[in-house]
């Protein structure tokens, strides 16, 4: 008979790690006689991280004290409490490999459905003081699950759990787990697991991703997990490209193309898509990483970037004095989640500055097509003087049935002549908007300075454009991911303190950052990354979740400890990663 030892509840509190500071809800107490069940908690219960934990789908967290007695075993510890996992049910009996998603379980006067195993973080970890936690719990196949409430009652310790129904597709907690983290995805047990009404929509959509790249050979990694930044790898290394054209396209704006020098053919391109350069100012000294955009039209032939020539930008500055016709530059695969996506709905490219470039190319590639979706193009610049590809954007748009193109300069020069060079004064804006008429349901691809992204966002979002409608680009890094971090002061990338002047050299590329590993005071990548303030994205920080997975440019890591299920090819884990030699990431 299975039992319900244990109802733990606790708020979120803030704690101190790692010279941080965590709002986590992962400390939970027993409580003393009856506890009421709602539909989205436990009365005094609360999750610090709403993203990850929570909701209807994980109202409910269970952990067997069976699984407590294998951790005392395996990690010879005897200070365990109930609660001590996280927990909101400490029970007995239902182990993970009998218990299936979509059982039915009465407790007390309530009423639960089982969902999807626990998804670890980091925070299990601190909270059991052991920083392996996230991924033991996964690989040993017990990482308990989660009910959702399908009737509010009163629980409480000592309750007989009665099973009341049973899914139709019969798939275990634990093989659910193990076909989402380990290797072998089969396409039966996919179809399988898609086959279950009650798999919570976040696995359901892991797993669709896992079917959906076995259907395209999309190729290697865990697509499952794959973060979008990892979703399209890259070969590593550089190639050297000559430089066969470079054009002033305004003030500020240089344009290069390059073209192989043998004559083969280049990796081709997804329009919006980036590629790495390596610049080797000084003899002997550290190279230079930049990331730019693909201008020009897709093509195998030849690639064009644009650069924005900052006053004190180092890369800038160096392509403009001191390289010429005929040179040769080290060029990466084009890389980058950033592209046009495919389908019928509208598209609204949006941009400022230098921003343009990458919807440039989706641009680009909508003419080739002669696309018939509607497509408006609306961009942001201070003048005439510096507004790059004004009669390039007007010639793709007569390729267009139903494009237009609409431009705001902010401090129009006496010369600058309203209705042929720009369309208003001021600032794109939610009334530019109403007055083009951006539909609510277009693909918005949005790229700017970070003041004006936000600003733009923030206005689709009050037009009602859904948030999964808007892809957005960031030139200097990626939007961080940090679970659970508060009060965190955002910094610009620098070199970190103890900056040595040997070891591997780690460059962070799209930060524009390059320091030596220090062995002695990291124990990963991402450690670096941090101390660096390098923009990150992580969660288990065990490579288990593969949130923080991104592209490795050059260069070779070894992992302590092994991934799960390793990142895609040409892909690497940065939270469980040590450089073998000098590599290149792509953040």
């Amino acid at each position: 008979m299975a039992r319900l030892l244990s109802v733990n509840v606790g708020l979120p509190r803030d704690i101190e790690w790692k010279g941080r500071t965590v709002h986590t809800g992962i400390w939970k107490d027993p409580v003393r006689g009856r506890c009421r069940v709602g539909r989205l908690n436990l009365d005094g219960d609360g999750q610090g991280d709403l993203a990850g934990h929570g909701g209807e789908q994980r109202a409910v967290f269970v952990y067997q004290i069976e699984s407590y007695r294998y951790w005392q075993e395996q990690l010879k510890r005897t200070d365990f409490v109930h609660g001590q996992f996280g927990e909101n049910f400490t029970i007995e009996g239902l182990p993970d490999d009998a218990v299936c998603i979509g059982d039915r379980y009465q407790i007390g006067s309530a009423l639960f459905e089982v969902t999807q195993p626990r998804v670890t973080c980091y925070r299990v970890g601190i909270r059991m003081n052991e920083p392996r936690m996230p991924a033991l719990l996964t690989s040993s196949g017990r990482p308990g699950f989660y009910f959702r409430v399908l009737q509010e009652g009163e629980v409480g310790a000592g309750d007989e759990i009665v099973k009341v129904g049973e899914a139709k597709e019969r798939m275990t907690v634990a093989e659910i787990n193990a076909l989402l983290y380990s290797p072998n995805h089969a396409r039966d047990r996919l179809e399988r697991a898609l086959r279950i009404e009650a798999l919570s929509p976040g696995w359901r959509s892991s797993f669709e991703a896992l079917l959906q790249s076995q259907t395209t050979a999309a190729g290697s990694g865990n697509a499952g997990l794959a973060p979008a930044a990892a979703a399209h790898p890259a070969a590593p290394g550089f190639r050297p490209l000559a430089v066969t054209a470079i054009d002033q396209e305004s003030a500020d704006v240089l344009s290069l193309t390059m073209q192989s020098p043998d004559g083969q053919p280049l990796p081709t391109a997804l329009p919006g898509q980036y590629v790495v350069l390596r610049l080797q100012r000084t003899a002997g000294g550290p190279p230079l990483f930049r990331s730019y955009s693909l201008s020009g039209p897709l093509s195998t032939e030849r690639y064009r970037i644009s650069v924005k020539i900052e006053p004190n930008g180092a890369a800038g500055t160096y392509l403009r004095e001191h390289v010429r016709v005929g040179d040769a530059l080290d060029v990466s695969s084009p890389r980058g989640s950033f592209i046009l996506q495919s389908g019928e709905r509208p598209v609204v490219l949006l941009s400022a500055g230098i921003g343009a470039t990458p919807v440039l190319a989706m641009l680009h590639a909508l003419a080739a097509a002669r696309s018939t979706r509607q497509v408006l193009w609306l961009h942001a610049a201070r003048d005439r003087q510096h507004h790059p590809f004004a009669a390039e954007v007007r010639r793709l748009m007569l390729a267009l049935t139903h494009g237009r193109s609409y431009v705001c300069y902010s401090r129009p020069g006496s010369r600058d002549k309203m209705g042929e060079d720009f369309d208003a004064t001021g600032h794109l804006s939610r009334s530019v908007f109403d007055e083009v008429g951006v539909p609510r349901e277009a693909d918005v691809y949005l790229c700017g300075p970070t003041r004006f992204m936000a600003d733009m966002k923030e206005a689709l979002a009050t037009l009602g454009v859904a948030p999964e409608r808007i892809h957005v680009e960031i030139f200097n890094g990626s939007e961080s991911m940090t679970p659970g971090v508060v009060g965190a002061a955002t910094r610009a990338p620098h070199l970190p303190k103890d900056d040595a002047n040997t070891g591997p050299l780690v460059s962070f590329a799209r930060s524009g950052i390059a320091a030596h590993w220090k062995a002695s005071a990291y124990q990963s990548i991402l450690e670096l990354a941090e101390a660096c303030d390098v923009p990150v994205r992580w969660s288990c920080r065990t490579g288990v979740c593969h949130n923080c997975e991104s592209g490795l440019i050059s260069g070779a890591v070894t992992y302590q400890p092994d991934p799960l299920d390793p990142p895609a090819d040409g892909n690497v884990l940065i939270c469980c990663s040590r450089p073998q030699d000098d590599v290149v990431i792509d953040i």
